[in-house]
Protein backbone atom coordinates (compact mmCIF):
# COMPACT_ATOMS: atom_id res chain seq x y z
CA UNK A 1 0.00 0.00 0.00
CA UNK A 2 1.72 3.63 -1.41
CA UNK A 3 1.99 5.85 1.97
CA UNK A 4 -0.99 8.43 0.84
CA UNK A 5 -3.89 5.38 0.77
CA UNK A 6 -2.01 3.95 4.23
CA UNK A 7 -2.56 7.65 6.10
CA UNK A 8 -5.46 8.28 4.21
CA UNK A 9 -7.16 5.09 5.85
CA UNK A 10 -5.68 6.01 9.22
CA UNK A 11 -6.85 9.41 8.83
CA UNK A 12 -10.22 7.76 7.93
CA UNK A 13 -10.24 5.74 11.31
CA UNK A 14 -9.37 9.24 13.04
CA UNK A 15 -12.14 10.50 11.91
CA UNK A 16 -14.27 7.47 12.59
CA UNK A 17 -12.73 7.01 16.16
CA UNK A 18 -13.35 10.77 16.96
CA UNK A 19 -17.23 11.19 16.11
CA UNK A 20 -17.48 7.62 17.84
CA UNK A 21 -15.83 9.22 21.40
CA UNK A 22 -17.61 12.77 21.12
CA UNK A 23 -21.49 11.07 20.71
CA UNK A 24 -20.32 9.31 23.85
CA UNK A 25 -18.86 12.21 25.57
CA UNK A 26 -21.96 14.22 24.83
CA UNK A 27 -24.34 11.96 26.65
CA UNK A 28 -22.16 13.23 30.18
CA UNK A 29 -23.76 15.77 31.99
CA UNK A 30 -22.16 18.55 32.46
CA UNK A 31 -20.80 17.40 36.15
CA UNK A 32 -19.92 14.59 35.40
CA UNK A 33 -18.07 16.33 32.25
CA UNK A 34 -16.31 18.66 34.47
CA UNK A 35 -15.54 15.75 37.47
CA UNK A 36 -12.51 14.02 35.93
CA UNK A 37 -10.11 17.66 34.90
CA UNK A 38 -6.83 15.92 34.89
CA UNK A 39 -7.05 13.18 32.63
CA UNK A 40 -10.36 13.87 30.92
CA UNK A 41 -9.62 16.99 29.70
CA UNK A 42 -5.84 16.56 29.26
CA UNK A 43 -7.11 13.52 26.83
CA UNK A 44 -9.47 15.85 24.97
CA UNK A 45 -7.06 18.48 24.38
CA UNK A 46 -4.31 15.96 23.70
CA UNK A 47 -6.32 14.38 20.88
CA UNK A 48 -7.12 18.08 19.61
CA UNK A 49 -3.52 19.27 20.05
CA UNK A 50 -2.27 16.20 17.52
CA UNK A 51 -5.28 17.28 15.09
CA UNK A 52 -3.72 20.47 14.84
CA UNK A 53 -0.63 19.37 14.67
CA UNK A 54 -1.70 17.65 11.42
CA UNK A 55 -3.66 20.35 10.30
CA UNK A 56 -1.23 23.18 10.96
CA UNK A 57 2.09 21.43 10.25
CA UNK A 58 3.75 22.28 13.33
CA UNK A 59 5.92 19.57 13.36
CA UNK A 60 7.38 20.76 9.98
CA UNK A 61 7.75 23.89 11.42
CA UNK A 62 9.77 21.71 14.37
CA UNK A 63 11.95 19.89 12.03
CA UNK A 64 12.60 21.87 9.15
CA UNK A 65 13.31 25.48 10.94
CA UNK A 66 14.76 23.70 14.38
CA UNK A 67 11.52 25.17 16.20
CA UNK A 68 9.54 23.72 18.57
CA UNK A 69 6.67 25.42 18.51
CA UNK A 70 3.78 24.24 21.23
CA UNK A 71 0.11 24.31 20.80
CA UNK A 72 -1.25 25.51 24.50
CA UNK A 73 -4.01 23.56 25.23
CA UNK A 74 -5.75 23.56 28.92
CA UNK A 75 -9.42 23.15 30.22
CA UNK A 76 -10.07 27.65 29.93
CA UNK A 77 -9.29 27.49 25.72
CA UNK A 78 -12.20 25.08 25.17
CA UNK A 79 -14.88 26.13 28.13
CA UNK A 80 -17.99 25.64 25.66
CA UNK A 81 -18.54 21.32 24.86
CA UNK A 82 -20.00 22.34 21.71
CA UNK A 83 -16.99 24.51 20.33
CA UNK A 84 -14.47 21.70 21.40
CA UNK A 85 -16.90 19.20 19.70
CA UNK A 86 -16.87 21.29 16.39
CA UNK A 87 -13.07 21.67 16.77
CA UNK A 88 -12.18 17.75 17.03
CA UNK A 89 -14.46 16.83 14.46
CA UNK A 90 -14.16 19.56 11.82
CA UNK A 91 -9.56 18.80 12.54
CA UNK A 92 -10.13 15.14 12.21
CA UNK A 93 -12.40 15.51 8.70
CA UNK A 94 -9.83 17.73 7.32
CA UNK A 95 -6.98 15.05 7.95
CA UNK A 96 -7.52 12.71 4.48
CA UNK A 97 -7.60 15.67 2.32
CA UNK A 98 -4.48 17.48 4.02
CA UNK A 99 -3.04 14.18 3.33
CA UNK A 100 -3.34 14.73 -0.58
CA UNK A 101 -2.11 18.30 -0.70
CA UNK A 102 1.55 16.51 0.07
CA UNK A 103 3.87 16.40 -2.77
CA UNK A 104 4.73 12.70 -3.55
CA UNK A 105 8.51 13.60 -3.48
CA UNK A 106 8.00 14.42 0.50
CA UNK A 107 6.79 10.94 1.66
CA UNK A 108 10.81 10.05 0.97
CA UNK A 109 12.48 12.04 2.55
CA UNK A 110 13.95 12.88 5.93
CA UNK A 111 13.21 15.84 8.14
CA UNK A 112 16.39 17.19 9.53
CA UNK A 113 15.94 18.60 13.01
CA UNK A 114 18.00 19.40 16.41
CA UNK A 115 16.49 17.73 19.47
CA UNK A 116 15.07 19.57 22.65
CA UNK A 117 18.61 18.98 24.31
CA UNK A 118 20.78 20.41 20.55
CA UNK A 119 21.80 16.95 19.23
CA UNK A 120 21.12 16.61 15.53
CA UNK A 121 18.41 13.94 14.31
CA UNK A 122 16.94 12.91 10.94
CA UNK A 123 13.11 11.37 11.05
CA UNK A 124 11.62 9.83 8.02
CA UNK A 125 8.25 12.09 6.84
CA UNK A 126 6.15 8.88 7.04
CA UNK A 127 7.57 7.93 11.00
CA UNK A 128 6.77 11.55 11.85
CA UNK A 129 2.93 11.03 10.72
CA UNK A 130 2.80 7.85 12.06
CA UNK A 131 3.51 9.10 15.65
CA UNK A 132 1.73 11.92 15.14
CA UNK A 133 -1.28 9.27 14.61
CA UNK A 134 -0.34 7.04 16.79
CA UNK A 135 -0.52 9.59 20.18
CA UNK A 136 -3.37 10.81 19.19
CA UNK A 137 -4.80 7.54 19.36
CA UNK A 138 -3.66 6.99 22.52
CA UNK A 139 -5.18 10.26 23.52
CA UNK A 140 -8.29 8.60 22.85
CA UNK A 141 -7.69 6.01 24.32
CA UNK A 142 -7.28 7.62 27.73
CA UNK A 143 -10.96 9.69 26.83
CA UNK A 144 -12.24 5.79 26.48
CA UNK A 145 -10.92 5.07 30.23
CA UNK A 146 -11.91 7.96 31.80
CA UNK A 147 -15.37 7.80 30.16
CA UNK A 148 -15.43 4.08 31.45
CA UNK A 149 -14.33 5.18 34.74
CA UNK A 150 -17.61 7.37 34.92
CA UNK A 151 -19.78 4.89 34.31
CA UNK A 152 -20.30 6.00 30.73
CA UNK A 153 -20.78 2.94 27.86
CA UNK A 154 -17.84 3.57 25.37
CA UNK A 155 -18.17 2.82 21.83
CA UNK A 156 -16.14 0.29 20.08
CA UNK A 157 -12.82 2.09 19.01
CA UNK A 158 -10.44 -0.99 17.93
CA UNK A 159 -8.90 -0.09 14.31
CA UNK A 160 -9.17 -3.64 13.75
CA UNK A 161 -13.08 -2.84 14.24
CA UNK A 162 -12.94 0.22 11.93
CA UNK A 163 -10.87 -1.23 8.91
CA UNK A 164 -13.32 -4.66 9.23
CA UNK A 165 -16.54 -2.10 8.75
CA UNK A 166 -14.82 -1.06 5.78
CA UNK A 167 -15.56 -4.04 4.04
CA UNK A 168 -19.01 -4.21 5.50
CA UNK A 169 -21.91 -3.44 3.20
Amino acid sequence: MDPISHFTTLAGYGQWATGRLLDAVALLPEAEYRRDVGLFFHSIHGTLNHLLVTEHHLWFVRFSEGVSPKVALDTELEPDRATLDASLRSLAERWAPWLGTVPAARWAQNLDYTTMRGIPASLPFAAMLTHVFNHGTHHRGQITAALTQMGQPCPELDLVYYLQSLGRP
